[in-house]
């Protein structure tokens, strides 16, 4: 194995778990599917529950294609596709720096997914071992296309953020 195998061994361990660690929040953490589905209904997806369901299918899949190298494309997909919902949706508003809650961590992710897509899984994983190969600009247009098609598709059919209610015009007396 090479410097490059290594690296792109530890890139996947790191985002994989890290999409697994997403996914045990959603389904196990602050109050468990309901409370996920409750800030998922605040942030305007609609109907919540499916949206916290369908979030921590697409992070498990993500987090384990992630680390076992396979099918590395789509799980790249997985990861950008529901980091830029998360950070359309929640971290946009607020700014890059994470610090103030803005989207600099998820775009980390989708950028760093999106890059593993195109060099490849490496040698240390099932993609390779099965003789499985979707690198260069076929993986990236996979991930790209899977991942932020998956976005559009989803803020279209299910995105409904809140509007500020019409002001009623003031009256300047007559």
């Amino acid at each position: 194995m090479t410097a490059i195998d290594v690296g792109l061994l530890l890139i996947r361990l790191v985002l994989g778990a890290t999409m697994l660690m997403h996914a045990w929040n959603h389904w196990f953490g602050g109050g468990g599917i309901a409370g996920t589905a409750g800030w998922f209904e605040g942030l305007g997806l609609r109907p919540g529950r499916v949206h916290a369901w369908a979030s921590v299918a697409a992070e498990l899949a993500a987090g384990f294609g992630l680390i076992l190298g396979l099918l590395t494309p789509f799980a790249c997909a997985a990861a950008i596709g529901t980091m830029a919902v998360a950070g359309i949706v929640a971290h946009r508003k607020n700014g890059f720096f994470v610090f103030r809650d803005g989207y600099e961590y998820v775009l980390m992710i989708a950028v760093t997914g999106a890059a593993l897509a195109l060099t490849g899984p490496g040698r240390a994983s099932l993609d390779h071992g099965f003789g499985i190969v979707l690198d260069g600009g076929v993986g990236l247009l996979v991930a790209a296309v899977g991942g932020l098609g998956g976005t559009a598709l989803l803020l279209a059919t299910s995105w409904r953020p809140d509007r500020e209610p019409a002001r009623e015009p003031s009256s300047t007396g007559s």
